[in-house]
């Protein structure tokens, strides 16, 4: 077995003597594991159980240097406790804000950076970012060498959130290297710390994704998994609602309005994903047999649905919420 040799692509030792274990390869040769090969060449996933007791040891050992971080989050499924990230790293830390070209064009940069600003002085600065579009990532770059303390820089951020794919952006746009990081819509694609180096100054260590249990992405297959992963500019559906009618999305979520005036329903959720509205509660008990959770929503929040995007409600009102109990649901300030 090869103690030193890691994979290219999710960070494990390469093995050639269990095939049922992480890292194994045919050819100790090779630069990446079978997994990431058949990931990469046939779109053909493995899970592997991962915790993040795990993940939290590699970001403690980040937490003792004094390097800078980078804190990938999706823009359409960001996480509730945003700023939790603090109670573990305490090092300088830029927020960057992935995926701007999945929200719709009229959604103003500024807007949401303002948002984030406003809500705490956690980072060190907010950079919105679009590594499907190259959009800001010279200026991020800019930034990392203005606020980095040493060569190493750390990338952090929950599954699914674009790490991978921007630091494969920043070695294709600044690098010589032909390293290219493991990318995939499901959990757990980065397995254990990745050094990649970008140039004599600037070294990237990517961490493992830490795991939202409650992400619907970890409670549907892989064919629905991508079904909700938006890969293009997001249309978002309106829907006006009167007390005592729904929004259904595909056989996963149940929306019942139960009181309150007539609402604006604006759902920022993957263009694949079906939706439907029913004019009748009393008519129809589709979903009715999912865990139920009642909001009582105020004027411009947002309900989020972990892993699949948010419905932005204008009026304040009373929601019945109809979903698997695994998944995690919250109200906050609308973003948009």
């Amino acid at each position: 077995m090869n103690d030193k040799k890691v994979c290219q692509g999710c960070g494990v030792l390469l093995q050639d003597e269990n095939v049922l274990q992480e890292g194994y390869t045919t050819n100790l040769e090779n630069d990446i594991c079978q997994r990431c090969f058949r990931m990469k060449n046939y779109g053909e996933y493995q899970s592997v159980a991962k915790t993040n007791e795990e993940y939290m040891k590699i970001l403690q050992g980040v937490a003792e240097t004094k390097d800078l971080v980078l804190y990938i989050a999706d823009l359409l499924n960001l996480e509730k406790t945003i700023e939790d990230i603090r109670s573990i790293i305490s090092n300088k830390m830029i927020l960057v804000l992935n995926k701007k070209d999945v929200l719709p064009k009229s959604v103003k940069e500024e807007k949401i950076i303002q948002y984030f600003e406003k809500e705490n002085h956690l980072f060190e600065e907010v950079i919105v970012i679009s590594t499907f579009k190259n959009y800001n990532i010279d200026y991020l770059l800019k930034r990392i060498k203005y606020y980095q303390t040493s060569r190493n820089v750390y990338v952090v951020g929950h599954t699914n959130a674009g790490k991978s794919s921007l630091i494969n952006k920043l070695i294709h746009n600044y690098s010589d290297s032909g390293q290219e990081l493991t990318m995939s819509p499901l959990p757990s694609t980065t397995l254990n710390t990745i050094h990649i180096v970008i140039d004599e100054h600037l070294t990237l260590i990517d961490t493992p994704g830490l795991v939202d249990a409650g992400s619907i992405l970890n409670h549907v297959d892989e064919k629905m998994v991508k079904k909700i992963s938006a890969r293009k500019e997001i249309k978002p559906r309106t829907y006006q609602l009167r007390k005592n009618q729904s929004i259904i999305i595909e056989d996963l979520i149940r929306i019942d309005y139960v009181e309150g005036e007539k609402n604006s329903f604006t759902l920022f959720i993957s263009n694949d994903l079906k939706v439907r509205r029913l004019l009748n509660v009393f008519n129809n008990e589709d979903l009715k047999d999912k865990n139920k959770i009642t909001y009582q929503v105020k004027y411009d929040e947002d309900l989020v649905i972990s892993g699949l995007g948010f419905v932005k409600i204008v009026n304040k009102g009373v929601i019945d919420l109809y979903m698997d109990k695994n998944i995690d649901s919250f109200l906050r300030k609308s973003l948009i």
